[in-house]
């Protein structure tokens, strides 16, 4: 196996998982070792019980994420969401794929259902990147390696805004320093790891990219429903610059989330927050001088609400 780790090496790619994970020396541009996350924000009223939740707790919020995609948000919702982000970062999902074809493949296997099928849902979602742009949002969720290769080339001709950031979703299922580079090459800005890679895993993919790292620290049941609490100031030295993210095991899955489901919404995004003190005050006694971001934040990708 020597060759293949020494050309591994060559290829300026880990060549091996040591026990002892090294500690990240990179940092986000302000300095931060790590920023907070909460997903499945659905809408306006989420986003408020959110906010108000992150008041209550003194929780401080640097991204929010949302899974429905920019589709099921009418015009005036996308506004509104662009208006009470404030400083934090909104990234909504690009729909559809897959999982919402009319296929049956997708039901049997979870790689296929985060995929673009055919040429028509590859304008879809690429519209929807556009429609989601146009309201004044400024991050995507991408799960498609060639949705994410043609929408940075309509970033760089300006097809799409020059400050638009990319996501790439845990659903993309990259899960080695090799590949994760390339969803880098492709024009990725952030990428959110598999919910159950090792903290050895997650140093390897930190030594071959400067990427931020978003990790869940509580993962829905679907995607493996992991609670790493404990893991948390292990997580920030050798991930950093990292996203902790906070989803939440035993609930329902809300996609696609609605009036009929706004109320469960609300109250799961107010226990994500909960769920977040929660892994901050681990992280306050474990690693003490970890050090995060202070809002307002210049490389967040703040919406640029849009005024009529």
């Amino acid at each position: 196996m020597q060759q293949t780790r020494d050309f591994l090496s060559s290829q300026g790619l880990p060549a091996t998982e040591s026990g002892e994970a090294p500690t990240s020396t990179k940092r986000f541009p302000d300095g931060a070792q790590y920023r907070v996350e909460i997903p499945s924000v659905e809408g306006p009223e989420v986003l408020r019980g959110v906010f108000e939740q992150a008041r209550t707790h003194d929780v401080t919020i640097h991204r929010i994420s949302q899974g429905s995609g920019g589709m099921l948000l009418t015009g005036d919702e996308l506004a509104e969401m662009a208006e009470l982000a404030g400083h934090a970062e909104v990234s909504l999902f690009a729909r559809p794929v897959a999982a919402w074809d009319t296929g049956s493949m997708a039901t049997i296997s979870g790689s296929v259902a985060a995929q673009a099928r055919g040429t028509e849902q590859l304008v879809h979602v690429l519209e929807d990147v556009r429609r989601t742009a146009e309201a004044g949002l400024r991050s995507v969720l991408i799960t498609d390696l060639g949705v994410l290769a043609v929408a940075a080339r309509m970033r760089a001709a300006g097809e799409l805004p020059s400050d638009l950031r990319f996501k790439a979703s845990v659903q993309m299922g990259l899960a080695n320093p090799a590949s994760i580079r390339i969803a880098e090459d492709l024009g990725a800005d952030t990428y959110n790891v598999p919910t159950d890679l090792s903290i050895p895993q997650i140093a390897s993919i930190r030594a071959a990219t400067s990427l931020p790292l978003d990790v869940y620290v509580e993962s829905p049941d679907d995607l493996g429903g992991f609670v790493r609490h404990y893991e948390i100031a292990e997580i920030v030295r050798v991930a950093a610059p990292v996203y902790l993210k906070f989803g939440l095991r035993n609930a329902p899955n809300i996609y696609p989330s609605g009036l009929h489901l706004t109320p469960t919404a609300t109250l799961l995004g107010r226990e994500r927050v909960r769920r977040a003190r929660i892994g901050l005050d681990m992280l306050d006694r474990h690693a003490p001088d970890a050090k995060t971001s202070q809002l307002p934040t210049a490389d967040l990708a703040v919406p640029q609400p849009v005024r009529h």
